[in-house]
């Protein structure tokens, strides 16, 4: 079955921002995995901001998806937190979220095993 990243970039509501990695971390990321189709969830945290071309937001979480439908489990995900089903944050803004969908085109590549 082919494997996705969905990718989300956010930020807290001004002021919010513990309230929002709180959330985020503690509730979001079990309840998206809840949602069939989805694998495993990870939350980042931009470290160098002032770089040229950092992106706006300072977060980013990657969900991993593994199914034949991403449209559908994207949208299923979509009508959970519009019907209020998925619980959202008031901490977490809407404004300069960004989201994108990528198709993995390889297996996972890890670190040899380190001899004793």
């Amino acid at each position: 079955m082919p494997q996705f990243a969905y990718v989300v970039h956010s930020n807290p509501v001004a002021g919010r921002e513990d309230e929002y990695n709180d959330w985020y971390s503690n509730r979001h990321l079990a309840d998206v995995v809840a949602v069939p189709g989805f694998i495993s969830a990870q939350r980042f945290r931009l470290t160098d901001s002032e770089a040229e071309g950092a992106p706006q937001q300072k977060y980013m979480a990657i969900y991993t998806m593994q199914t034949d439908t991403p449209d559908e489990t994207l949208a299923h995900l979509t009508s959970l937190v519009e019907t209020g089903t998925m619980h959202m944050s008031e901490a977490f803004s809407m404004e300069g979220m960004a989201t994108h969908l990528y198709e993995a085109i390889t297996p996972v590549v890890g670190a040899p095993a380190k001899g004793n």
